[in-house]
C-alpha cells in the first residue's frame, strides 16, 4: 500500500469513522479490501439482464465459502426467468398490493435472484451467511449490485400463493430458504452508512 493511502486510512480509523462512508478514499493496492469497503446494498437496478456466466461465477464463489465439516449443506438456486420473477410478484400482489412499492417486482426490481436454502441445524445458517458474503463481494467485483432479502425468503417459504414457485426451485426435503439475493446492474450509488467502531475492542 502506498504511504499516502495508508496515512489516509489510518487517520480515518483514529477519528472513529471511515472515509469509505463518504466515498473519499483513494484506491489501495489491496483489491479485496477495496471490494469489501465499496460494497453497498443496492435497491435500484437497471433494466438489463445479468450474464449467466457472471451468475454462475457468483454462485461458484458462494460454494467456495468455509462450512462446518465441509458438509456443504446448502442448496443454491439461480433464477433469471422473468416468468418466475414477475409471476411470483403478481401472486404476492394479490395478498399485498403494495408489496412492490415503486418497484416492478418484489425483488427490488432486480433482473435476477439467487436463493440460498439450508436444512435446520446448528451450523447451517452460519454456513449460509458465509456463502452470502462471498457472493455479494464476488458480484461487487464484477460490477454488479446485490441486496440480501430476508422478508422475501420468508414469503416464499410460507405463503400458499407462492407454493408453486417454491416447488419450482426443487429444494431438497426439509430445506428452507435462508435468504434471497437480488442481483443486477446498479442504478444508484448509495453512500455507506456509518459503522460504530467502538464495537471493536482489543482484549489484553
Amino acid at each position: 500500500m502506498k504511504t499516502k493511502n495508508l496515512i489516509v486510512l489510518l487517520f480515518a480509523m483514529t477519528m472513529g469513522t471511515s472515509c469509505w462512508a463518504q466515498n473519499e478514499c483513494k484506491q489501495t493496492e489491496n483489491k479485496v479490501i477495496e471490494t469489501i469497503m465499496q460494497r453497498r446494498s443496492i435497491r435500484k437496478y437497471k433494466d438489463m439482464p445479468v450474464e449467466k456466466e457472471k451468475l454462475q461465477l457468483i454462485a461458484d464463489c458462494g460454494i467456495a465459502a468455509p462450512n462446518a465439516m465441509n458438509r456443504q449443506a446448502w442448496a443454491v438456486r439461480i433464477v433469471d426467468s422473468k416468468d418466475f420473477i414477475n409471476g411470483s410478484t403478481e401472486a404476492m400482489k394479490k395478498v399485498n398490493p403494495n408489496i412492490t412499492g415503486n418497484d416492478k417486482n418484489m425483488y427490488r426490481n432486480a433482473p435476477a435472484i439467487i436463493c440460498v436454502a439450508v436444512p435446520s441445524g446448528d451450523f447451517s445458517y452460519i454456513d449460509a451467511g458465509l456463502m452470502g458474503e462471498n457472493m455479494m463481494l464476488a458480484a461487487q467485483s464484477l460490477g454488479l449490485g446485490t441486496c440480501c432479502l430476508g422478508g422475501v425468503a420468508m414469503q416464499l417459504n410460507t405463503r400458499p400463493e407462492l407454493k408453486d414457485y417454491l416447488l419450482r426451485l426443487k429444494l431438497p426435503n426439509d430445506y428452507k430458504i435462508a435468504y434471497v439475493l437480488a442481483v443486477g446492474y446498479p442504478d444508484e450509488q448509495p453512500q455507506a452508512k456509518q459503522r460504530d467502531k467502538s464495537k471493536i475492542m482489543f482484549v489484553e
